[in-house]
């Protein structure tokens, strides 16, 4: 079994693990590919009655700062040029590296998947028993983290929208943000292994009122 395979499997036995806690809140999950308005949507739920909006990406922004172990572990795998002077990780470098080459994003993935979950079970024990759990990550399908969730969300939006919002949120040239997101795996596949569909693509208000009817059958579903 190659070191993927095993950190999955790792990953999957914990989290296997956690869901038996009797305390576990409920936990719904979204995911989509980036800059389609996951965090919007995260808010939105949080407005609604969720207590806890847990974003993936943040965790890994800790994982990321200086002296965290695996900022030194991608230093050491990828070479000092991905660290910032500040001696946290350059997502920027790090990102044009392995954008570009599938086993090098894997690599990442070996080395911030597991850390990712440790932080997000410890994010977890923290919701109250009663309480609703939202986590929002790109990879919640493919990383295990869905195994947590009662309830999966694929949010999306037309590429072009994508390819704007990362331009501006990342500060990325057109080639960059298109590298980025052709480096995503597929939208069709994910569409038979989530509960829920939410249309990002148009108006706030379109986005919110399929975000409450979504939320209300969610709770309906899983009552408090």
């Amino acid at each position: 079994m190659c070191l993927f395979s095993c950190l999955a499997a790792y990953q999957s036995a914990i989290f296997a693990i956690f869901r038996k806690l009797a305390s576990m809140p409920h936990t719904l999950g979204i995911t989509g590919n980036i800059a389609c308005g996951k965090t919007f949507v995260g808010q939105l739920l949080l407005e609604l009655g969720a207590e806890r909006y847990i974003d993936a990406d943040s965790l890994v922004h800790r994982l990321y700062e200086r002296d965290q172990p695996v900022a030194a572990q991608i230093a050491g795998q990828f070479g000092p040029t991905v660290i910032a002077p500040d001696g946290s990780v350059d997502r920027k470098v790090l990102g044009a590296l392995v954008f570009q080459d599938a086993d090098a994003l894997k690599r990442l993935e070996c080395i911030v998947h597991p850390a990712v979950a440790v932080l997000l079970l410890e994010e977890l024990a923290t919701v109250s028993s009663h309480g609703i759990a939202v986590i929002d990550a790109v990879k919640l399908l493919e990383g295990r983290s869905g195994e947590l969730c009662q309830s999966k969300w694929l949010i999306l939006c037309p590429e072009e929208q994508e390819l704007a919002r990362l331009m501006a949120r990342n500060q990325l040239s057109e080639e960059e943000a298109y590298t980025r997101i052709r480096a995503q795996a597929p939208i069709a596949p994910k569409l038979a292994l989530v509960d829920e569909v939410i249309d990002n693509g148009g108006t706030r208000e379109g986005t919110r009122r399929q975000v409450t009817a979504a939320f209300g059958r969610f709770r309906e579903k899983f009552p408090s």
